[in-house]
């Protein structure tokens, strides 16, 4: 800024005036120079002015009195004053006028370069601080996602990195973080914005018919394939392609999978034409897939294929920042949705808020927000108005035994296996997901403790 700025100087004084153009003239600065405050104002109103160099003394309008009309013309516009030794109380109420700093005559020429210096670069250091903060604003900002913690802050700063490329994504965290919420950032924020956003949740759709959901089917290809149908993948052509539960998917169709994201083509089940596509995918877990690669349970060169960008989602209890943002957020939209009108919510209430564990993200805590606001009677939400599960989330009791007397991790772990199969009538499926595992985790572990995988579904 120094090498272009232009400074003002007021100052009633001809000799002083033309010194202090030529001075600073030689520092590079442009100058402009004005007798008098009346005339300086007209000046900074039809110029452009990085700094004022005033004298406090002036004919008509006194310095003070230019200096308080500077800062109603520009607040941020430096202002140096000038005033005379003995008058140093006069400098002092300047400066808590605004002024950014003064000088006291007499004063070397030299004196009053290194000022007008540091309050240019003082000036220029505020700008970039304001424009990087607005970047930052900006740059970590996404509808319907609250991000107030550096956490998700980190998060978002991904996002917008990753984006704009055709990166394959890999989101990790808890059931419930809100993955879905990412996974359509990223396509918002992509080139193919304008394109589709295609969401499949590989454990909502049974084994056999997860296949032919994500790469379609032609008429006759099975019982009841009437007409021939697209896929996911076809879909989401020239958009993004978010594949929730990743690891969930079925050995066979892993195979598929890898082979789409290294060849960018497919067959429809039953069918012999081959298919190309231009999707980027978005893939999220909520479980730990190194794990799955030891256990055998998922393929090692796709997972490797799927983790090109890992982002990881913090649970709710690791981001409680973000907790009074979402609390409003979902009371919003229940007041939308409802018609009820809420103006906040009651510190008790929030306490209870903040202390919980949140064992089920921000779903648990969009549920609980959703049920106080229809069960609550006035306009705020009281303690008494927010039901928690407590039992669910008490935390262990540091004096109580983790596990049964006289029996380890792995006979506990298979314990729990027999009791999930009992509890489900032996439906592997049903109790590999009361577990939180997948079918073929669940199909590992039986084959560890001798139970032989045979199928009784219900």
């Amino acid at each position: 800024m120094t090498a272009r700025a232009n400074i003002l100087i007021v100052e009633d004084e001809a000799k002083m005036r033309r010194l202090l153009e030529l001075n600073l003239g030689e520092d590079g600065f442009g100058t402009l120079s004005a007798a008098d405050a009346e005339t300086g104002l007209k000046l900074l109103q039809s110029s452009p002015v990085d700094l004022v160099v005033t004298d406090v003394k002036l004919p008509g309008m006194d310095g003070m009195e230019f200096l308080q009309a500077i800062k109603r013309f520009n607040a941020a516009l430096p202002v140096v004053v000038m005033t005379a030794f003995g008058s140093v109380e006069t400098a002092v109420e300047a400066m808590k006028a605004g002024a950014s700093n003064y000088l006291l005559k007499p004063f070397s020429l030299e004196e009053m370069r290194m000022v007008v210096h540091k309050e240019l670069d003082v000036r220029r250091l505020r700008d970039e601080n304001l424009s990087l903060r607005e970047a930052l604003h900006k740059r970590y900002e996404h509808p319907n996602i609250v991000a107030r913690s550096a956490r998700m802050q980190e998060v978002l700063a991904t996002v917008e990195r990753v984006a704009p490329t055709n990166s394959t994504v890999l989101l990790g965290g808890e059931s419930g973080v809100g993955k879905d919420l990412i996974a359509r950032a990223i396509h918002e924020k992509s080139r193919r914005a304008s394109g589709p956003f295609v969401k499949i949740n590989s454990t909502a759709i049974p084994e056999s018919l997860l296949e032919s959901e994500l790469f379609g089917f032609e008429k006759g290809a099975f019982t009841g394939a009437a007409a021939s149908k697209p896929g996911k993948f076809e879909l989401a052509d020239k958009g993004t392609l978010f594949l929730d539960e990743i690891g969930d998917v079925p050995a066979a169709t892993q195979v598929k999978l890898l082979r789409v994201l290294q060849e960018r083509e497919f067959e429809r089940l039953g069918g012999t034409r081959t298919l190309r596509v231009d999707v980027r995918l978005v893939a999220a877990t909520n479980r730990d897939l190194r794990a799955a690669l030891e256990e055998g349970t998922f393929r090692e060169d796709l997972y490797y294929r799927l983790n090109v960008v890992p982002i990881d989602l913090p649970p709710l209890r690791e981001r409680k920042e973000d907790i009074p943002g979402l609390v409003d957020l979902f009371l919003a939209r229940s007041s939308a949705e409802s018609g009820k009108e809420f103006t906040g919510v009651a510190p008790e209430a929030m306490r209870l808020l903040m202390d919980h564990h949140w064992p089920g993200n921000v779903r648990e805590l969009q549920n609980i927000i959703e049920r106080a606001s229809a069960l609550a009677r006035g306009p705020v939400l009281a303690a008494s108005d927010i039901h928690l599960d407590i039992q669910r989330a008490k935390p262990l009791n540091s004096g109580a035994a983790l596990l049964p007397e006289g029996m380890t991790l792995e006979q506990w772990e298979d314990e729990m296996i027999r009791e999930a199969l009992r509890r489900a009538n032996g439906n592997k499926s049903q109790a590999a997901r009361s577990l939180g595992l997948s079918r073929n985790a669940l199909r590992y572990r039986l084959s560890k403790i001798g139970i032989e995988d045979e199928e009784k579904e219900s």
